[in-house]
């Protein structure tokens, strides 16, 4: 069986169902259906139109599951209405699906798990396991999602930016279980960009596809997380990075510039210094700047607290992290790096330390407790006691 074509077919015709007045709920379970039947029949009969076949399939078990029930009597006008076998018309429906999705009713984890179903193409199972809960729990979210959005109609424009929020957010998962979520957004916004004259979904694709490209060296063989600073930078993605760039400059061309777009600016910087040491931190300020004037996050601020110390010195970074509140995620930890570049390491050991028993992130706490260890024992080679 061809797995991606079907998976790229899934939200094409689960959205002609939904265009042709199936509930969303309904219309998803059809679909199943179909794809269950594909696998069954296609190995020996592969159809000449695989979306035809998956649509006058789907459209059919919808049918047959509106008869069976009584509840749905009101439905029975439509039976007579079956389109005769034969060609699909060519419309893509796909990015109306991605609307229904995201839609601003749906709560952010239910919005990402019905995308993942819906336009990704996973089971309940692989989504369950990537986002580390049993699948009763996914099954259940992924019920009440398609409930919510049964009675929308996907008949007015969307809200493209709600959806460049989701995949962010489905980005932002990065890797665990056997769903490479990472892999699996920049997927679904290069398909996406395809199919919308947007500048931000293509700053979107461009910003995951730089990020991604780092991947392989952010661990070591142990696993243990490798900083960007000490990073291998031969083991890049280089062909990522290039296309990253070249769709990122043709973005910023339009001179409609966003969120998206100056965050990939950012890491566009960091992927053409061939060392740390050469990284252009001015003009990332610059660039940061840029992003506190479109989103005013305070996350926004730390992050360039950090680039200030950089390019300004510690002492400077220092004063710009002291203006933001303290109980920022990460806010220790910068001035925990802070601090040690300032000379501080008594401080920089505790705020370390500090910083790991806040970590929500096991690869980061770890990362924070070696760090505390490590200036630690520097201190009391320094001094000439023996560690404890």
């Amino acid at each position: 069986m061809d797995e991606p074509l079907l998976r790229s077919l899934t939200p094409e015709v689960l959205a002609a169902l939904v265009r042709r007045g199936a509930d969303f709920a309904a219309a998803e379970d059809a679909v199943q259906d179909a794809l269950v039947e594909a696998v069954r029949v296609w190995p020996a009969d592969p159809p000449r139109d695989p979306k035809g076949w998956l649509v006058t399939v789907a459209w059919r078990k919808f049918l047959d599951a509106a008869r069976a029930d009584t509840a749905r009597r009101r439905r029975e006008d439509r039976v007579e209405e079956e389109p005769p076998p034969g060609a699909v018309p060519g419309a893509d429906d796909t990015l109306q699906l991605y609307f229904l999705c995201a839609h601003p009713s749906l709560t952010p984890a239910s919005a990402v798990a019905l995308t993942l179903r819906a336009v990704g193409g996973l089971t309940t199972r692989q989504i369950a396991r990537a986002y580390l809960v049993p699948e009763a729990t996914m099954a259940q979210r992924v019920s009440r999602a398609k409930r919510t959005v049964s009675g929308v109609r996907l008949d007015r424009p969307g809200d493209v930016a709600t959806v460049l929020r989701v995949l962010y957010l489905v980005f932002n998962e990065g890797y665990s279980g056997d769903v490479d979520l990472a892999a699996e957004a920049i997927r679904l916004t290069r398909q996406l960009a395809a199919r919308v004259d947007h500048p931000e979904a293509a700053g979107l694709l461009a910003l995951m596809l730089l990020h991604h490209a780092r991947r392989p060296a952010r661990t070591d063989p142990d696993g243990c997380l490798v900083p960007l600073a000490a990073q291998d930078r031969t083991r890049w993605d280089t062909s990522a990075i290039a296309e990253g760039v070249a769709i990122l400059q043709r973005a910023l061309a339009r001179d409609r510039l966003g969120e998206f777009q100056a965050q990939a600016a950012i890491a566009a910087l960091h992927a053409d210094a061939p060392t740390a040491g050469e990284t252009d931190w001015p003009q990332i300020v610059e660039w940061y700047d840029e992003l506190v004037r479109l989103t005013d996050s305070p996350v926004v601020r730390l992050n360039r607290a950090v680039a200030v110390g950089e390019a300004d010195g510690p002492r400077a970074g220092l004063a710009a992290l002291a203006a933001l509140d303290d109980t920022l995620p990460r806010h220790t930890a910068a001035a925990a790096y802070l601090h040690e570049r300032a000379g501080d390491a008594e401080t920089a050991a505790r705020l370390f330390a500090e910083a790991a028993h806040r970590a929500t992130n096991l690869a980061e706490r770890d990362h924070l407790t070696r760090q505390a260890a490590r200036l630690r024992a520097a201190g009391q080679r320094d001094t000439g006691h023996p560690g404890g």
